[in-house]
């Protein structure tokens, strides 16, 4: 049997234990998935997609530290792959890593969009994208509102310290001093305030929903005629009016 034929035949047989595999999964034989797939990967190493399907086996069973490995492996093999990316992003996310987990859940968005914008991964993608960015807008605004608040109680107490040596003062000085040590006070309290309004959660605007489905813009498109509408929306209704 010459190189060729060799090399055809171990490929059919890692196809096979691909299919034996995803068999396996269907009957919720995690397990037993694993194992077909590590022996297809054996034999064809270089196929994204046994690294995908194992990714996701272990996904099931929530480790996530092999998720990530056979992730980074298929995206080492296919950096355009949708599902490496998208799964790559959870496990970053399970580790806390928010912002690089919103990284890649972007990047398979991105991808996701170019491949197949009506297809249901994209819509997946998006819903785990949405949460992932409120966390890490949530971690952000707890870190902020702690900051703020520690420096609110520095400027207080520089102000209190400012007043005690004010008392010094003789005794005509010392209503007007605890007057504007109020005023001060007062004036703190509404700039902290002010700098606090950005964390508080609000109503979406309209300008960032579309004016079909009225949700918040996942993949926003503009009109020559300047209307934004989502891209999904837009497309299916081209297709039905023009057949396009």
């Amino acid at each position: 049997m010459g190189p060729g034929l060799a090399l055809n035949a171990v490929a059919r047989q890692a196809e096979q234990l691909r299919k034996d595999g995803n068999n396996y999964f269907k009957k919720d034989r995690f397990g037993a998935a694993i194992d077909a797939y590590t022996e297809a990967i054996t034999l064809c190493p270089n196929v994204p997609v046994y690294w995908t399907n194992r990714a996701i086996c272990h996904r099931r069973r929530n480790d996530w530290l092999k998720v990530e490995e056979d992730c980074r492996r298929a995206i080492q093999i296919d950096y355009s792959s949708v599902k490496a990316h998208y799964m790559l992003g959870l496990a970053l996310l399970q580790k806390q890593e928010l912002d690089e987990g919103v990284k890649e859940l972007q990047k398979a968005m991105d991808l996701g969009r170019g491949a197949n914008p009506k297809g249901y991964m994209v819509d997946e993608i998006w819903q785990e994208l949405a949460k992932a960015k409120y966390l890490q807008w949530e971690h952000a605004s707890t870190k902020r509102s702690w900051e703020l608040q520690s420096l609110k109680e520095a400027c207080e107490t520089a102000l209190r310290e400012k007043h005690f040596l004010d008392d010094s003062q003789p005794e005509g000085f010392l209503d007007e001093a605890s007057i504007s040590h109020m005023k001060q006070l007062e004036a703190l309290g509404q700039v902290f305030r002010k700098a606090g309004e950005a964390d508080i959660p609000g109503e979406v605007p309209d300008y960032l929903c579309c004016k079909i489905t009225l949700d918040i813009f996942r993949d926003p498109v503009i009109t020559p005629s300047g209307v934004t509408y989502e891209r999904a929306v837009i497309l299916d209704h081209l297709q039905k009016e023009t057949g396009w």
